[in-house]
């Protein structure tokens, strides 16, 4: 069982250890449904709510497990509807999570690390460095505060939520408490977010894209590009010095051999303006994905999300549609991704724990 402090963190727990930690109460299995439900499907996060249980329980439960372990800090909502949580852990970490509204979903952005050890020269995390690895409750609970949060404390949301692992961290550097978290979230009698619904994306973790591979109910995988050339893209991201252009596409080549029919994988580029946006660039990228026979992908052109700490510009809209229609001229399926909550400091790589009272609602 996983253990942050003396206590037990519940939203960590699989149904097993809930039925162990039942037992050792000399309670019987039902009663580790009840705690599930009441945490997942309920999103309760005080034992006081959790009413279907007997108050001895429920003190048994206090006194040796948390329910909550992450406060609210601030929250911040942006002109277009988004909203950034920074949140903090009992041992004082921020933690940032990011919802977006769009018609027919509601979009979820969590973080799977505090901070970010990758050193990515276009990204605000990275200023951070790494400051620990989420537990699978923490991973867990922000979902859970983001939903109370915009529809009520276990009120059922409007329609279908999607997850993206794309805030802070890097998941891969935290696979199995990522592969843990998003697997108690599809549970039936829990949050009931399928894998399908889930999004993960990874600067380019080799040795984790193939274990992601042989995971059968697993999340649509996105890996983060930005650049077809080894010099430019170690510049931008020094992991490339550790998995090279050739490792990771060629992990790439065997994720798409996983696939399901009709599935398809990302590859995400963040557009910099006269850095790695010319015509020159976009062929080079459609070189690569046809030098590794590459061809059940889509790129997402992530216009970049400037601030004032990073010395890099965005391109311009003509120019991303210019690199957008140069890849679908040699068959690759192309789309721009529209930037969200940017006036908030919670779009794209821009989260790195910004307070600020002018957005602060």
């Amino acid at each position: 069982m996983e253990v942050m402090s003396e206590k037990l963190h519940l939203l960590s727990l699989s149904r097993a250890e809930l039925e162990e930690l039942a037992a050792s109460f000399g309670e019987p299995k039902y009663r580790a449904t009840q705690v599930f439900k009441a945490l997942h499907q309920r999103r309760l996060l005080s034992f006081d709510e959790i009413t279907d249980l007997p108050k001895k329980l429920r003190a048994k439960l206090e006194e040796t497990a948390d329910i909550s372990r992450l406060t609210v800090e601030s929250r911040y909502v942006s002109t277009d509807g988004t909203r950034r949580y920074l949140l903090k852990t009992a041992d004082g970490y921020p933690v940032e999570t990011v919802y977006i509204p769009t018609e027919g979903r509601d979009t979820i952005c969590f973080s799977s690390q505090s901070g970010c050890p990758l050193k990515c020269d276009f990204c605000l995390t990275a200023k951070l460095g790494l400051l620990r690895n989420l537990t699978v409750g923490e991973i867990i609970e922000q979902v859970i505060i983001v939903l109370n949060d915009v529809y009520g404390v276990g009120a059922e949301t409007r329609h279908g939520t999607n997850l993206v692992g794309m805030g802070a961290g890097e998941p891969f550097l935290n696979f199995d408490n990522l592969i843990a978290a998003l697997g108690l979230m599809s549970d039936e009698d829990g949050l009931f977010i399928v894998p399908n619904r889930v999004t993960v994306s990874t600067a380019g973790i080799v040795p984790r894209i193939y274990d992601l591979a042989k995971i059968e109910n697993r999340p649509h995988l996105a890996i983060s590009l930005s650049s077809a050339k080894d010099e430019l893209r170690e510049h931008l991201m020094p992991i490339n010095k550790k998995w090279p252009l050739d490792e990771l596409m060629t992990a790439a080549k065997e994720f798409e051999g996983s696939l399901k029919r009709g599935e398809r994988f990302t590859f995400e580029y963040v557009m910099l303006g006269g850095v790695n946006d010319s015509d020159s660039d976009a062929s080079d990228l459609a070189r690569l994905l046809d030098r590794y026979q590459l061809s059940r992908v889509k790129i997402n052109l992530i216009p970049h999300n400037g601030a004032e700490q990073l010395d890099y510009n965005t391109s311009t809209p003509e120019r991303v549609e210019r690199f957008k229609s140069i890849l679908e001229s040699r068959g690759v399926s192309a789309y721009v991704r529209t930037p969200r909550g940017r006036d908030i400091y919670a779009a794209c790589g821009q989260l790195a724990a910004v307070a600020s009272e002018k957005v602060h609602v």
